[in-house]
């Protein structure tokens, strides 16, 4: 099923592939009738709102650990919030993309799946209509690397630089490096990614 796009709402002739992904995650043995499921782009290695950016090897490592992972609604980890669930992920290539960093561009894109309920079928709804759109992601890295002098930006005895702030030309942007764990991704009004969605 690698490079295989999942439609929204024509979930009755999911690939047999997809729908046992998503069952090694349910406790029943859920049909293709059952689920509805949809392709989200979580995170790319462009400089975001908050001048961070993951390089190539973070979006690698976020990739694992996304898998199984819940969607929620504006990172409040309540249980009330779970909504969709992340079944499998992949590394997708944008040719000709840059990063500011100078990588090729790519993106983290993840696959999820929802319960085909009476309570969901509003936002099912809303997220066809292109209402439901924007995510962002929440996790823990190791490091965050100031790309002026290569420390760690919170360790304000290496590093006195300034997210943003240009330094002899070049512009101070933060790599976070080494993700240790994802905790969730959501739905969000403003993602910290500009281009982070449904898509």
């Amino acid at each position: 099923a690698q490079g295989q796009e999942v439609q929204g709402m024509e979930t009755a002739g999911l690939p047999e592939q997809e729908l046992a992904a998503i069952n090694r995650l349910s406790r029943g043995n859920l049909s293709g009738e059952e689920v509805y499921c949809f392709p989200v782009r979580l995170c790319d290695n462009q400089t975001d709102r908050d001048d961070e950016y993951f390089d190539r090897r973070g979006l690698e490592l976020l990739a694992e650990l996304f898998v199984g992972k819940t969607g929620i609604f504006d990172h409040s980890w309540s249980a009330r919030d779970q909504t969709a669930r992340l079944y499998r992920t992949e590394i997708v290539e944008e040719p000709g993309a840059v990063s500011e960093a100078g990588e090729p561009g790519c993106y983290l894109k993840g696959y999820a799946y929802m319960l085909r309920t009476q309570e969901n079928a509003g936002l099912i709804a809303e997220i066809e209509g292109g209402i439901k759109k924007e995510v962002s992601v929440g996790c823990a890295v190791r490091r965050s690397v100031c790309s002026i002098c290569g420390n760690d930006i919170h360790d304000r005895g290496l590093c006195s630089h300034v997210k943003g702030r240009a330094y002899e030309g070049k512009r101070c942007i933060v790599r976070l490096e080494e993700p240790v764990d994802a905790f969730e991704w959501s739905f969000v009004a403003v993602p910290a990614q500009r281009l982070a969605g449904v898509v």
